[in-house]
């Protein structure tokens, strides 16, 4: 051996190691298995498209995926398991015309690479009698030969990772990968309407959709007609593209934007810059935080757009998407402006003010009901009339009267953070707070002892009280059963993680049950609550696993504290008295961080004499 030889530290590496770190690109996890053999199935024409998941020991065991699409022939069926083939495109160019979901030719080869496959296909209108079985594992091909097969193609992968044990120690759990696959197969289907996809779990129906040119009927099927009922069809033919599918109301929203799916030329895509025009076209429509439900399918120049950006095919590149992302914020805000918006059903309760803009008071005239000709005070109560100090007659002009039922509602959520026991510690880390007035229903202005102006968040205020409230509440696990149960619906993905999430739950006294296919019952919620005033918490709670899924700093506990308490505190756009917003003060002062909500946002800001008398010049 020469010593050129010995001192050479760069190797090339085997083909085996080569196409099992290409397998890590493309095979994430079992939904990126599911995924690419569904669109392998889509670019094979076919019509129906079944996913069998199977399960072992809390693990997803195998993966069948089976279409009848064209199928291929035996020396297709081999060769489709070698690196880089693909029967997409020819030449560098075709990528800038690329109408398929697949080109790279990496799918079959990633998934072989790091697990046992078991391809059988039979090409479509074939005079062939028999099919072709090819069996793959680890990379290496075990079989080939001829079997009986219908036409198209049936592949099983089973042994996932099976080489790879520190990508398999990393998968989730189960109902996580399961909701996972779930999601892919949501976009997919709203993709390809005209396709009837069918997903089995342990041979139970889990998803299915009927071939169908209405779009509207998938998203019922996928979703349910309460979202249905909400949706608003959009059509647009523009220079750039043409724009169809459908997008909510605005009194249809979340807490997330996982609801929002695009297609760019019946391709399932993220798109930040989409989600933020869509996002856009809504303006002051809904509140900040809030996202609409959005369906839409993008048709442009497959010029205009790089799909070869990401080895999932999930994110793309837009050449002008400055232009594409206006054109669709435009038709977003044409659309809502030329519907009616007007929700059906009753006047909204004040207790779901957590939906308007924060500028909007979340008061209304009920009839019947005389204003209150003051400010309601408990210590009031039994007296016509009571001389009030100065200091307090003079705060009470920077008040606006709430409603008779908003001043009840605002007090039974006080008194939800108030005890008999709460005492002020001589060590509070907040001063003395005398309240002088509210803002826009949003900001309670306080004075401190040496002349500071003390602006106080009241919901943020709030939700740092309720926090540290369920906090010590939850410890002793107080539950209150309702008196009826609650029904939600959820869709497949949705359910999977609730399904998951029921027994920590359970653990802090939200009691829920399964109710039929993707329904569950609320059964009992913390006392701490009161009431439940809705489905809208478990929304938020599955909305924030989805989002954060990935890291999950956060015990599952600490997430559902943090949402009981900021669905339960006093909301932005809530009018409060004189006397309610002292209480606010007052309880803010008897935590233990009374500087910032849970969430980290500061619950008050200060500005001292000086610097007051330095923004008006007079030092």
């Amino acid at each position: 051996m020469t010593q050129e030889s010995n001192d050479r530290t760069i190797r090339v590496l085997d083909p085996a190691t080569v196409n099992q770190i290409a397998a890590g690109e493309v095979v994430e996890r079992p939904a990126s298995v599911v995924k690419e053999l569904v669109e392998n199935a889509i670019d094979a024409s076919a019509g129906t498209i079944r996913i069998d998941i199977t399960s072992v020991q809390g693990g997803i065991a195998a993966i069948r995926v089976t279409d009848d699409g064209c199928g291929m022939s035996p020396a297709d069926a081999e060769l489709a398991f070698a690196p880089h083939a693909t029967s997409k495109i020819t030449k560098l160019d075709d990528l800038y015309s690329i109408h398929t979901l697949g080109f790279r030719g990496e799918a079959l080869a990633s998934i072989a690479a790091v697990a046992r496959v078991t391809l059988v296909t039979k090409p479509r209108g074939s005079s062939m009698t028999a099919g072709t079985r090819v069996v793959v594992v680890g990379g290496v091909v075990n079989t080939k030969g001829a079997t009986g097969a219908p036409e198209g193609t049936n592949v099983f992968v089973e042994e996932l990772f099976f080489n790879t044990p520190a990508r398999k120690k990393f998968q989730k759990s189960l109902n996580t990968e399961l909701a996972r696959i779930h999601g892919i197969l949501e976009g997919l289907c709203l993709a390809y309407p005209r396709i009837s996809f069918r997903l089995f779990y342990n041979n139970r129906e889990q998803l299915v959709t009927e071939r169908t040119s209405q779009l509207l009927d998938t998203i019922t099927r996928v979703f349910g007609n309460d979202y249905a009922r909400e949706l608003l069809p959009v059509s647009a033919d523009l220079p750039l593209l043409s724009i169809s599918g459908y997008i909510s109301r605005p009194v249809l929203s979340r807490k997330s934007h996982d609801h929002i799916l695009v297609s760019i030329n019946g391709r399932y895509v993220t798109s930040p810059s989409i989600i933020a025009a869509i996002r856009e076209g809504y303006g002051p429509l809904l509140p900040r935080g809030r996202f609409p439900v959005a369906f839409l399918s993008l048709s442009l120049d497959t010029r205009l757009v790089d799909i070869n950006v990401h080895p999932t095919k999930k994110e793309v590149r837009l050449t002008k998407e400055k232009e594409i992302g206006e054109a669709v914020r435009d038709t977003v805000f044409v659309t809502l402006h030329h519907s009616n918006l007007i929700p059906d059903g009753t006047i909204p309760s004040p207790d779901q003010s957590e939906h308007k803009p924060a500028n909007v008071s979340s008061t209304y005239t009920v009839q019947g009901v005389a204003e209150p000709s003051a400010p309601y005070d408990i210590r009031n109560m039994g007296s016509e009339k009571i001389a009030a100090p100065v200091s307090s007659v003079t705060s009470h002009t920077l008040f606006n009267e709430p409603t008779h039922t908003g001043t009840v509602s605002t007090d039974h959520r006080l008194r939800q953070t108030e005890s008999t026991g709460d005492v002020i510690p001589v060590t509070a880390m907040v001063p003395p707070m005398e309240v002088i007035g509210q803002v826009g229903g949003v900001y309670i202005l306080a004075a401190a002892p040496d002349g500071e102006l003390i602006i106080i968040d009241q919901h943020a205020a709030h939700e740092r009280i309720f926090y540290e409230k369920v906090s010590r509440t939850l410890a002793v696990k107080h539950a209150q059963e309702l008196l009826i149960p609650v029904v939600i619906h959820r869709t497949p993905r949705d359910a999977m993680l609730l399904r998951e999430l029921i027994p920590a739950l359970a653990q802090e006294g939200v009691i829920i049950e399964e109710f039929g296919s993707d329904t569950f019952l609320i059964r009992a919620v913390p006392a701490i609550m009161g009431k439940c005033e809705g489905p809208e918490i478990i929304d938020d709670l599955i909305s924030d696993l989805l989002s954060c899924d990935l890291e999950r700093p956060l015990s599952d506990r600490e997430r559902i504290i943090r949402i009981i308490a900021c669905r339960s505190a006093i909301k932005a756009g809530t009018v409060c008295t004189y006397e309610q917003s002292q209480r606010i003060v007052n309880q803010l002062r008897a935590t233990h961080t009374p500087f910032t909500c849970p969430h980290g946002r500061p619950t008050m800001i200060r500005f001292t004499r000086a610097k007051l008398d330095e923004m008006f010049g007079r030092t």
